[in-house]
């Protein structure tokens, strides 16, 4: 693959890879590390790609949130300290908490779940694209779907 093919694709997804890694971790900037992590890991491995470029970024920075997680155990952000309550945000951050209730939810539920979830709902990809990222079977991919939503109906419901 060529530098300029790697850029253009990269520009083509790079807005859904930076939301679906802030829907996984729940923070802008550790999102932003992340895929910035996998982007170069991926140009470093361009020469061997083949196939669905989008499919295959999205497995990179999936792995680059896997090792995140290997790294610092435990949640990032404890959205109910005290801390967090007294953050203050601007004008538009108003409607940030049209889905605060979804997000909470879904910083709650398993990883697996939570990751199924923000690639089918959020993202539109197709199961099979969604196994092929998670390195799972589809039927695991729609195992994932149904439990984590009956997760995220209990959490929601509490």
């Amino acid at each position: 693959m060529t530098r300029d093919r790697f850029i253009s694709e990269v520009r083509a997804c790079q807005g859904q890879l930076r939301r679906f890694l802030a829907s996984l971790c729940g923070d802008a900037a550790l999102a932003d590390d992340i895929a910035q992590e996998a982007l170069t890991r991926a140009y470093v491995t361009s020469g061997r790609f083949i196939g669905n470029f989008k499919a295959w970024l999205f497995r990179i920075a999936y792995n680059c949130f896997i090792d995140h997680l290997r790294r610092s155990p435990g949640p990032s952000v404890d959205l109910d300290s005290r801390e967090a309550m007294r953050l203050t945000g601007g004008a538009t951050s108003d409607a940030s908490f049209e889905h605060e209730e979804l997000q909470r939810a879904l910083a709650l539920i398993p990883e697996k779940e939570r990751t199924a979830i923000v690639l089918f709902y959020f993202e539109d990809l197709p199961i099979k694209e969604i196994a092929t990222i998670m390195g799972t079977p589809a039927g695991t991919v729609k195992y994932y779907l149904s439990v984590g939503r009956n997760h995220l109906k209990e959490h929601i419901r509490q």
